[in-house]
């Protein structure tokens, strides 16, 4: 009893340090926190705090939106922008959720996305944080901190947000001046942008939020809004790797997600040098997009669940042109069976990734960009022969006839090929945003919708982070008001995040989610199927909700599907409603998803399921 007497004694008057600071640091005219935990605004003529710094330079970098979540640390600011209308806020319902809506808003504009968190439980953005550093999103996450007097103290709601972000952040800091506010925000814009983009994150102390500043000066510190880290290593080397294009006989390229964040122009360089080279062209989970799927030279997306031609032809080529892309492991697999026959070019900005996975023969350091561009101009200059390539292109098509998505359709059930079939069918004219959460219905709508341009397909690739796709959406949403966006999700990965169905109603985002109901964890199911003798641990949910009851008491529109003659019906007035709706299909339960090049395996080796 005595030791629990003494251990409240010493919290409360920690907590009581922790009061007396916030009321007398730098002698701000506070009210007394005992009865508020708010301060007074400074006067107009006094000069701007902290707080009012670090939101008038994010407007001057060119930012409009904050995803966001208020709490007691990072009062201040949210006071700052109370009277700040050209920020918009965008209020979440969790703080991951805040993350990944700032990447959906992030990967659609390429600008980065902004991330307003409170102390502690604030530090809930971890998850994202990391989504966003595996996958090269710039995102600049603000955390409130408790007072600077009172760190090192556990007072209430103290977190360490450096050391727990330190490993999932392209860079972090915590702010101790608040004449460095502004400087250290446009260093974090920077960071987060230049180079390998990726996530950033300032901790702000309250006292820093509310201290006067008093050096208003321009910031020395800038940084250009997209520039290489060493540019083009070697001039020399663009010309190799335009010749190694011209004269090898099984060429393919293979483009990533730096494709897409290198931006528009990127993107249409690629198009082009695939296009006069006459190879054909692949692309990874985070690069769908960066090339036209109508193009007769697009193979499909590659990897453990990619298009078997796609795979087979990586796995027989005498070159590969790497365009952004990092070699993953779920693109490499065996990586001593990984195109035994081809010499690598690769092209990448970040220098640490040339040679980490697989040697380079030709590696090429910049923006894809300014490679691409400097690489094009040797085949508008010299155009290339095509018809060296026939041989390449007739196996090409045995491959293709294989016909690798193919699948029973019938009236039986519902296949969530099917599904995703007609959802494509349907979004063909429309231009659409789609964002997935991560599992089965990730990979099959990788496979079987198609992307005309990048920003377009937002996914969780290198964290996998279910929970990704709905809050992704409304930021994508946000952005373009005017688009059609879709979140493509199952129901383990929906009930991560579903709180955010509030959001998109308080903020009328239009959002379209369709559910692929399977009852079960279904990549889970699967690799317990044909891996682990059909042991099906935990993977299925026996309590699942009635989802069209609770999407509706959120106030969206909703429905269910479980008859295939229905679907295309139901996916229609989903994509019809000028409101948020909520599309529940109830898929075949024990579907799997190939293509599957199994664990250990090499691309040669590719599973296509009973056929």
């Amino acid at each position: 009893m005595l030791h629990f007497v003494l251990e409240t004694t010493k919290h409360f008057l920690q907590y009581a340090d922790y009061i007396d600071a916030m009321n007398t640091v730098h002698s701000l005219p506070c009210l007394n926190l005992s009865q508020s935990d708010a301060c007074e605004s400074p006067a107009p003529d006094q000069a701007p705090d902290g707080a009012a710094v670090l939101i008038r330079t994010l407007l001057d970098l060119g930012a409009d939106t904050v995803f966001g979540y208020p709490g007691g640390a990072v009062l201040p600011l949210y006071d700052a922008l109370y009277a700040e209308p050209r920020l918009r806020h965008v209020l979440v319902r969790h703080e991951q959720a805040a993350v990944h809506a700032a990447q959906g808003y992030a990967r659609t504009t390429g600008r980065p996305g902004i991330v307003f968190v409170t102390s502690g439980p604030g530090s809930n953005t971890t998850t994202g944080l990391l989504d966003a550093m595996s996958d090269s999103v710039p995102v600049i996450c603000i955390s409130g901190q408790v007072a600077t007097a009172v760190i090192g103290t556990d007072a209430f709601q103290e977190c360490d947000a450096l050391g727990i972000s330190r490993t999932i952040t392209k860079w972090n800091v915590q702010v101790r001046d608040a004449d460095a506010m502004e400087a250290t925000v446009r260093k974090a814009w920077g960071m987060a942008t230049e180079g390998r983009p990726g996530p950033v994150l300032i901790d702000v102390p309250k006292d820093i939020q509310l201290t006067p500043v008093t050096d208003q000066a321009p910031a020395a510190f800038s940084f250009s809004e997209r520039s290489a880290p060493c540019g083009i290593k070697v001039s020399g080397r663009i010309a190799d790797a335009a010749e190694a294009i011209r004269v090898v006989q099984r060429p393919i390229f293979y483009g990533g997600g730096g494709l897409i964040n290198s931006g528009v122009d990127a993107c249409e360089r690629f198009r082009q040098l695939v296009e006069r080279s006459g190879a054909p062209c692949t692309l990874t989970l985070m690069g769908l997009g960066a090339f036209p799927a109508s193009s007769p030279q697009w193979l499909g997306m590659l990897g453990m669940h990619g298009k078997l031609e796609a795979n087979l032809a990586m796995h027989h080529a005498d070159l590969v042109i790497c365009v952004g892309a990092r070699f993953d492991d779920r693109v490499t697999s065996r990586l001593d069976d990984f195109c035994p026959e081809a010499k690598i070019i690769h092209i990448d900005i970040d220098p640490a990734s040339i040679h980490k996975i697989v040697h380079a023969d030709i590696p090429i350091v910049g923006d894809c960009a300014d490679a691409l561009g400097q690489l094009l101009e040797h085949f508008i200059q010299t155009p290339v022969d095509a018809l060296r390539l026939e041989g390449w292109w007739s196996r090409i098509e045995t491959w293709r006839q294989q016909q690798s998505l193919a699948f029973d359709d019938t009236a039986a059930s519902i296949a969530p090929q099917a599904l995703m079939r007609s959802l494509q069918q349907q979004l063909e004219s429309r231009d659409a945003i789609v964002s997935t959460d991560v599992g089965q219905h990730q990979m099959l709508a990788a496979q079987h919708l198609k992307f005309e341009n990048p920003m377009r397909w937002l996914t969780s690739g290198g964290a996998g982070t279910m929970g990704y796709g709905l809050p992704a959406s409304i930021g994508a949403q946000i952005a373009h008001p005017d688009k059609t966006v879709v979140c493509v999700t199952g129901d383990a990965s929906i009930l991560m995040n579903i709180q955010e169905l509030s959001t998109a109603m308080q903020h009328r985002t239009p959002v379209k989610v369709v559910l692929r109901n399977n009852g079960y964890m279904g990549m889970v199911r699967q690799w317990q199927e044909l891996i682990h003798g059909s042991r099906y641990s935990h993977s299925y949910t026996e309590a699942l909700p009635d989802f069209v009851a609770v999407a509706r008491g959120f106030g969206w529109q909703a429905r269910s599907v479980s008859r295939r003659e229905e679907l295309d019906t139901a996916i229609a007035e989903c994509l019809a409603s000028p409101g948020a709706f909520f599309l529940d299909v109830h898929v075949n339960a024990e579907a799997n998803c190939f293509p599957m090049i199994p664990a250990g395996a090499g691309h040669h080796e590719v599973n296509l399921g009973p056929r």
